[in-house]
């Protein structure tokens, strides 16, 4: 699929025309991962062989393309007489899944995945073992049916029955582990069943004559995410209920319980799933053998309760039989725990007085201290004024950022807690897209920690801001909409006054500084055809050409920027146009260095900067440009921040001669000693040039706010490279074979130093 951008072989003893004598070096020693597209529904035939692409542990391997969409459930299946079949899919964001085995004992692979997001998929079709050879078949299909020999289960009879998701139980063929109930009943009758749990995420299936259906999360049960089906039983008057779990993996107690529609199940003395609870409401319940337990064996009750944004609540737990211990659960992974009642007027009694964060319904778990222990409680819940609550006044802070915020507040042992143990307010303040903001949170009782969730999946933390204990944030907002703050500690358990400011920021000054228009200077180079000097490339030289367009478009490149392609890409001609573009760049500028092109390796001399004892160079028409002849060139600019981008062989061995002082950023296209592949599915010569274009006009904008960051521009290349790339197979000049990877150096560059200022309109 791929030509190699690797260099011309062992460069101690070659010069002039003698490149062209060893150009049939530049393959790779084994063919690249050709891919062949497979569409739904589709089955293919294929053979695997010697002289086919090999994984990394060498197994002979092919690969299949096809175009998936988000939520999108697919089946593959991979079955062979002569080879144990091995089936992998890999896709956007790093997602991966494989399958040895269909059933124990069996040689065919199946795997039924749902797909996490829209782009292009990649079934890598192999084998157990290296070396295998034979054919085979390859499926893909939309959808699934289970496919289920289970080990668990039994017979299920109206009423309760418990079972244990295990990991010696049979699973389906999406892998998550599976019990199968088999259930006999009056047929046209209507029947209910739910699974609950609390150690796993319930998901049921009922099968029978006529009869198909599936649950996640009960939509009665008031935000439960227990599974609840209503079935009518068919003429054959037999179902089997399946009960497993909505992630592969999962394990635990659960409880099955069955009943004729319009049945009644006492929750409060079987733990068989939640039950309402209301404000000024009083409920007496039972823990006992039978309930749902917690991983460590406590057994649980669970109630439900809807609530707004900004309620006082006390909810108590009493008895007199066993130690309580209560859980509250809400929106936003709200999730706070009480053992003793810290004001020390009810005992061991359990006691939560707290501020809702959002407006939701929240879960209360009633259990108990230590595993097994049984008895009656009286579980209460109740308003209560604000002045009671330890807390900061409210959740909602009463202003957006533009409007600038000031509060104190306190952390106290009866605050919503932490999983790891920290206590937390939590506040809501209203921004918008685009929007830079800081927020500083001040304590001299303990050691700060704040936390910032908002639209579109933000997240920001800081420990330590710059003194010392205290915290800081400063970032730019994705979107408009509400953002929550969290305010907490370092460590578990500490408590005490704080205060916290939030507001519009201007940023610092590396950002304040930063001017917009055409302040690029740009030297880019490209080259396809090197006219005997070396084999020719795809696309390459239309990387530079396209990179100048881009940039021309964005309105950021200067007019003293040079492209050289081709027959133009000399080795003075490069000399000759840093000489130019250098004189003319200011400190108030950027100079970008872009080449896409072959790469090479020549033996040198060990030393700090050649640990290898190679000297790496980028291939021109009539010769070579070293690592250290490109670390002089770039000693010659005075700007704000030079980047240099090599998208060619090697390239990973010129961080070291070159980012050598502040300012410099390198972009590598593969590590010092692997080659680099051709980007034939984006038409690119290679993947650092077409994700550098993408990126440089607008898609590493992450936050909005139209300054491109050091820290966003390489974020926004790992993930594609993470999505796009890992597949990619390379080599080094003796054959060692392994994974194309990017490269990146920032040495003193700072995350947050702007690369560019677009204008996005």
């Amino acid at each position: 699929m791929t030509g190699s951008k690797r260099g011309l072989g062992d460069f101690r003893s070659l010069a002039g025309a003698a490149f062209a004598a060893v150009a049939g070096l530049m393959a790779l020693a084994g063919p690249a991962q050709a891919q062949d597209p497979i569409r739904l529904g589709g089955e293919v035939q294929g053979r695997l062989q010697d002289g086919d692409a090999q994984l990394t542990s060498g197994e002979y391997v092919d690969v299949y393309v096809f175009e998936g969409r988000a939520g999108q459930q697919v089946t593959i299946q991979m079955s062979s007489g002569e080879v144990d079949s091995y089936v992998m899919i890999r896709g956007p964001s790093g997602f991966a899944e494989f399958n040895d085995d269909r059933d124990e004992g069996d040689v065919d692979s199946q795997l039924t995945v749902r797909l996490p997001a829209n782009g292009q998929y990649r079934i890598q079709a192999t084998t157990f073992s290296p070396g295998e050879s034979g054919r085979y078949s390859l499926s893909l299909v939309e959808g699934t049916g289970p496919q289920i020999a289970a080990r668990g289960g039994g017979r299920a009879e109206t009423g309760t029955s418990a079972g244990q998701l295990s990991s010696s139980d049979s699973a389906i063929s999406s892998g998550e582990y599976a019990d199968s109930w088999s259930f006999s009943g009056t047929p046209g009758e209507t029947y209910v069943v739910r699974l609950n749990s609390a150690e796993f995420d319930p998901y049921l299936m009922v099968r029978g004559e006529g009869v198909s259906e599936d649950n996640d999360d009960d939509q009665t049960g008031r935000g439960t995410r227990n599974s609840r089906i209503e079935f009518v039983m068919p003429d054959t008057g037999e179902v089997s209920i399946i009960t497993t779990s909505y992630e592969v993996g999962e394990t635990g107690a659960y409880t099955l319980v069955l009943e004729e529609a319009g049945g009644v199940t006492n929750v409060a003395s079987t733990g068989g799933g939640t039950s309402a609870l209301r404000l000024g409401q009083t409920i007496t319940g039972r823990l006992q053998d039978g309930n749902d337990t917690l991983r460590s064996g406590e057994y649980i009750n669970i109630y439900t309760f809807s609530g707004q944004a900004g309620d006082h609540i006390e909810v108590t737990l009493r008895s007199d039989q066993f130690d309580p211990y209560l859980f509250v659960q809400g929106p936003g992974e709200f999730a706070v725990a009480n053992d003793d009642d810290e004001s020390g007027e009810d005992g061991v009694n359990s006691r939560l007085v707290l501020t809702l964060p959002a407006t939701g319904e929240y879960s209360v778990v009633a259990t108990s201290f230590a595993p097994g222990e049984t008895g009656t409680y009286r579980l209460a819940l109740s308003s209560t004024d604000a002045g009671s609550v330890q807390t900061a006044a409210s959740t909602r802070a009463g202003n957006s950022f533009a409007d600038g915020v000031s509060l104190t507040g306190s952390l106290s042992a009866s605050d919503e807690q932490l999983t790891t143990g920290e206590y937390a307010d939590r506040y809501v303040i209203s921004g918008r897209r685009g929007d830079r903001v800081a927020l500083d949170l001040q304590s001299s009782a303990f050691d700060t920690y704040l936390f910032m969730r908002g639209p579109d999946d933000m997240s920001a933390d800081n420990d330590d801001g710059p003194n010392g204990t205290n915290s800081r944030i400063d970032v730019t907002l994705p979107a408009d909409g509400d953002y929550t703050v969290s305010v907490t500690s370092f460590a578990p358990g500490e408590v005490g006054a704080y205060s916290l400011t939030a507001g519009l920021s201007m940023g610092t000054p590396r950002q304040a500084g930063v001017q917009g228009g055409p302040r690029v200077f740009a030297i880019m180079v490209g080259i396809s055809d090197y006219g005997g000097f070396a084999g020719d490339l795809a696309y390459t030289a239309d990387d530079a050409l396209k990179l100048a367009e881009d940039l021309r478009r964005e309105g950021v490149l200067n007019p003293a920027s040079i492209v050289l392609t081709d027959a133009e890409a000399t080795v003075d001609g490069v000399r000759q146009a840093f000489a130019e573009v250098a004189a003319q760049a200011g400190p108030d500028d950027i100079f970008l260095f872009f080449y896409s092109g072959h790469g090479s390796q020549e033996a040198g001399s060990y030393s700090a900067l050649e640990p290898d004892g190679r000297t790496e160079s980028i291939v021109m028409r009539d010769g070579l440009i070293t690592d250290a002849e490109m670390a002089e060139l770039f000693d010659t600019l005075d700007t704000r921040l030079s980047l240099i981008v090599l998208d060619s062989c090697f390239s990973g061995g010129f961080a070291r001669n070159v980012v050598d002082r502040p300012g410099v950023i390198g972009l590598f296209s593969s590590e010092e000693d692997l080659t680099s592949q051709v980007a034939v599915k984006f038409q690119a010569g290679g993947y650092l040039s077409h994700f550098l274009r993408t990126g440089l006009t607008g898609e590493a904008n992450m936050d909005g706010d139209d300054l491109i960051t050091a820290g966003e521009l390489t974020t926004y290349l790992r993930r594609k490279f993470a999505a796009e790339v890992m597949d990619v197979q390379t080599q080094t000049m003796d054959g060692q074979r392994s994974y194309q990877h990017l490269v990146v150096e920032r040495g003193g560059v700072q995350v947050d130093d702007v690369v560019i200022r677009i204008d996005r309109g």
